[in-house]
């Protein structure tokens, strides 16, 4: 009888496309062909309020059991930001840390009570992401069955004193990148736990209709790519007022293209198309036809559209000032990477002027792909940590 597993995250939906969330459907889906995969997330669909969406209760997606909960109160942005920029630049008490950590939730003490009630069915608990109530909670309750997926990110958050022992609690952590471990250990201590870098694979479709693509948006010259959420954080700003500067510059008819949702203005600009939310399809289609693919991100544990870029063979530059994504690119030279305009243009030159590095270097991120990202390279490595 195959083992059974659980999978915890703050949200869960076909819906959800990226990040942790996508990361954890994935993992559930691929490796419940060797486990009895059943997950537990929240209700939300909204990562800024975490408010009521999806319907409490059990119901079953692409084969995989789902119980969700309802999320005990929403997020207040504007008392969240205050208490954040407390917690983050000036000085403060662990329970400040605390009352941070719940006014971020999504707070879902119902979801741990469950897994409470259930534990003697469970082989083990994945808890996705480390900086959201149920990993703390549940670190800190089922701490022997417990694997953590970090996805640690860059930022103010990874040092503070409430998570600092947290890393300390899992019986394995399953890390996305060298640099992710690397910053997780120094500010932890936790060489000692288990674990192995393992990210995430991806669905590769089998063929792509880039001609379809360009003639429905309406794009009539070569473009490089951005696919994510389009906001501060993700560097989205900066790239805009590089690439319009670049566009001033230089001899290449070229566009950018954005895809994915936006909470900033788009400037009205003739050389950008902002084309808003699409569907998997229609992604990969506007993969295969990019000259490259730009990850500005200031903040990554692991970028899955870059991996997906290079499974494609479609080279990257990405922002320097992160260095998951600087580790990324020099690992597999299949990319380049910027900490300033000058380095956004020579960098573009050098792969717009030559296509023979360009496409190189896109080789470069298929083999890399294969080799570390594939399913069943994953696939292996998630069943030796969960030792079914």
């Amino acid at each position: 009888m195959k083992k059974k597993i659980a999978v915890i995250v703050q949200r869960y939906g076909i819906e959800i496309n990226g990040g942790a969330e996508y990361h954890a459907r994935l993992i559930a889906e691929k490796m419940s062909k060797h486990v009895n995969i059943e997950v537990f997330t929240s209700t939300a669909i909204n990562y800024i309020t975490w408010s009521h969406h999806y319907k409490e209760g059990s119901e079953t997606i692409n084969g995989i059991k789902v119980n969700r909960f309802k999320v005990v109160k929403d997020r207040d942005p504007e008392k969240f930001g205050e208490l954040q920029q407390k917690v983050f630049n000036n000085e403060h008490t662990l329970e400040d840390e605390k009352e941070w950590l719940y006014e971020e939730g999504p707070l879902i003490p119902a979801l741990i009570e469950e897994l409470e009630k259930r534990g003697d069915e469970f082989h083990k608990y994945i808890f996705f992401s480390y900086r959201y109530y149920h990993s703390y909670a549940g670190l800190n309750k089922f701490r022997d069955k417990s694997i953590l997926v970090p996805t640690a990110e860059h930022d103010e958050v990874i040092y503070m004193r409430l998570f600092k022992d947290l890393f300390l609690l899992p019986s394995a952590i399953i890390y996305n990148s060298q640099e992710e471990k690397e910053m997780i250990n120094r500010v932890s201590g936790n060489e000692d736990i288990p674990g192995d870098i393992v990210g995430v694979g991806s669905e590769i479709p089998d063929n792509f209709d880039t001609n379809s693509f360009k003639k429905k948006y309406n794009i009539n010259s070569k473009y490089i790519l951005y696919i994510g959420r389009l906001d501060e954080n993700k560097g989205v700003p900066e790239l805009i007022r590089h690439f319009v500067r670049f566009s001033k510059i230089t001899s290449f008819d070229l566009d950018l293209v954005l895809i994915g949702k936006s909470v900033i203005e788009i400037p009205n600009h003739e050389k950008i198309n902002y084309l808003g939310f699409v569907d998997d399809k229609e992604k990969f289609d506007a993969l295969a036809g990019a000259e490259v693919l730009v990850i500005p991100s200031q903040f990554e544990s692991l970028s899955m559209v870059t991996l997906e870029a290079w499974a494609l063979g479609i080279p990257v530059v990405a922002n320097g000032r992160t260095e998951v994504l600087k580790g990324q690119c020099k690992r597999s030279n299949a990319g380049l990477w910027y900490t300033n305009f000058d380095e956004f243009n020579e960098s573009f030159r050098l792969l717009l002027e030559n296509d023979s590095i360009r496409k190189g270097m896109g080789e470069n991120g298929r083999t890399f792909f294969n080799k570390n990202y594939s399913w069943d390279v994953i696939e292996k490595k998630y069943l030796k940590i969960l030792s079914v």
